[in-house]
């Protein structure tokens, strides 16, 4: 039975800080230079796999901030206001011991309030330089990552399934109890290698890595821009929800005739505004990271976002955003409706006044 030479755990917490953050005047504020994110998938690929903006990377604690019980702690902004924080500490040892371990992070809240206060510090010094920036933390993720970079003796991955997938599916899933076969074979099933002894087994919560430090990396690079994008999408989401009820309750209010064509006009126009800026927003976030030459990390994503449910999150999106749209062209019709009746209006209003006009003989 292999027993685990090296490796880490990584805790990724994330939060929805801002609509947008000028990353080219975030070096300023800080007393740490901040580098950009670099994704260096493994394999050899060419140079347009790579962030359209990168991320800035923040490494070390806070000036104000005290340790994390032994974690490092790294900060990555995202120009979409996405800040996250990771928290790593490193882990070697018996696979009971890393299940405990496991399941103290997945179950435990206090990791996740600290890490909630020092995006907090973090933010208010990025103040200047975010648009929009929340009041309150209200949408966040959160993501663990065990990475095993030796194993004693070394495993190709079948094997280190076979022995050791009870203990995987249990480290995963957060649970000490052993697991039914059922829910361990659901567990193990989505799973990625490139080598014969790599491993990546994502699910929606936690993911287990079996590689090289580079590897590891590059993977953990890839679900935590995963889970950008999904609090990004729940964001949206939300702020469509928000919107369309008060656009409906909006609609249905009984106005004037003479006031109706005005208020039409304005509704049209923030429908117009708000579907343009969501519109925008997405395509940003869609377009945040290009892996059009490196196979692999395409599917590594592909099977990550399919675990996090992001694709049901981007759907509803686009369902709500067509729906705007066909308000907004229902709001345009509507007051072309309304000013064809007061154009209607007003020429039999004329009609009326020559009649009585003529009838008076003021008018021949």
């Amino acid at each position: 039975m292999a027993v685990i030479g090296s490796g880490y755990i990584t805790a990724i917490y994330l939060f929805d800080a801002a609509e947008e953050i000028d990353l080219s005047a975030v070096p300023r504020l800080l007393s740490a230079q901040p580098s950009p994110a670099r994704l260096s998938p493994k394999p050899a690929t060419p140079a347009y796999v790579q962030y359209q903006e990168p991320p800035l990377v923040v490494d070390g604690d806070l000036p104000e901030q005290p340790g994390f019980d032994g974690f490092r702690t790294r900060f990555k902004i995202y120009s979409y206001g996405i800040v996250s924080v990771a928290l790593t500490r490193p882990f070697s040892g018996g696979w009971d011991a890393l299940v405990e371990a496991g399941w103290r992070l997945i179950e435990g809240e206090r990791l996740a309030d600290r890490a909630q206060t020092a995006c907090q510090q973090l933010a208010r010094r990025l103040d200047p330089v975010m648009s929009r920036p929340r009041t309150a933390f209200t949408l966040s993720e959160d993501y663990i990552v065990f990475a095993l970079t030796r194993l004693e003796p070394p495993l190709a991955a079948d094997d280190l399934l076979q022995q050791h997938g009870n203990d995987i599916a249990r480290l995963l899933r957060g649970e000490r109890a052993p697991l039914s076969p059922q829910e361990r074979d659901e567990a193990l099933r989505h799973r990625i290698s490139y080598l014969a002894d790599d491993l990546v087994i994502p699910t929606w919560n936690a993911a287990l890595v079996v590689d090289t430090e580079a590897g590891a990396q590059a993977a953990i690079e890839i679900f935590e821009f995963a889970n950008s994008q999904l609090l990004e999408f729940r964001y949206y989401d939300a702020l469509l929800d928000s919107e369309l009820t008060r656009i409906y309750d909006d609609l249905q209010r009984h106005r004037p005739l003479w006031r109706l064509g005005r208020h039409h006009i304005r509704a049209a126009n923030q429908l117009h505004a708000l579907f343009v800026d969501v519109s925008e927003l997405t395509d940003r976030t869609e377009n945040a990271l290009k892996m059009v030459g490196d196979v692999y990390a395409a599917r590594l994503y592909a099977m990550t976002a399919a675990r996090l449910g992001l694709g049901a999150w981007k759907q509803n999106v686009a369902d709500k955003l067509k729906t705007l749209d066909d308000i907004y062209r229902f709001s345009v019709e509507q007051t072309q409706i309304v000013r064809g009746h007061l154009l209607e209006a007003t020429i039999i209003a004329i009609l009326v006044l020559e009649l009585i006009l003529f009838l008076m003989g003021i008018m021949k």
